[in-house]
């Protein structure tokens, strides 16, 4: 029986590893084992950012809303505590997204927040 030495296997395997490392910097995009390294770390940054990503919007949708409440006197914190005292379910997101299209909405639900809070 014939030896068979795996070329066609191999040059795939390579092919698939410098396609992933296309557009990279250097020997990182043509020679197969620093690829290799490129591409495997390429990897674990985005495994590791696509949960940073949602750390990274909470914090930013909460600078918003802090802004947007210390313009109608209010501490985030203030805020947060008074929109629970009225019965408003808006997550952050929500929130933030209403204090840079709608000031107007956003001032409303500050309003009843501040008053909430004041009753309590």
């Amino acid at each position: 029986m014939a030896r068979v030495k795996g070329g066609p296997r191999a040059h795939a395997r390579h092919a698939k590893v410098i396609k992933q490392a296309k557009g990279y910097y250097g020997r990182r995009k043509n020679c197969f084992r620093t690829a290799v390294q490129a591409v495997e770390k390429a990897a674990q940054y985005a495994y590791r950012d696509r949960r940073n990503k949602k750390r990274d919007f909470r914090s930013l949708w909460i600078q918003r809303i802090n802004a947007a409440a210390r313009l109608h006197g209010m501490r985030y914190s203030v805020f947060m505590r008074g929109i629970t005292l009225a019965g408003i379910t808006l997550d952050r997101k929500s929130l933030a997204s209403l204090a840079l299209e709608d000031p107007a909405g956003f001032a409303a639900v500050a309003e009843k927040a501040k008053s909430a809070f004041a009753g309590a």
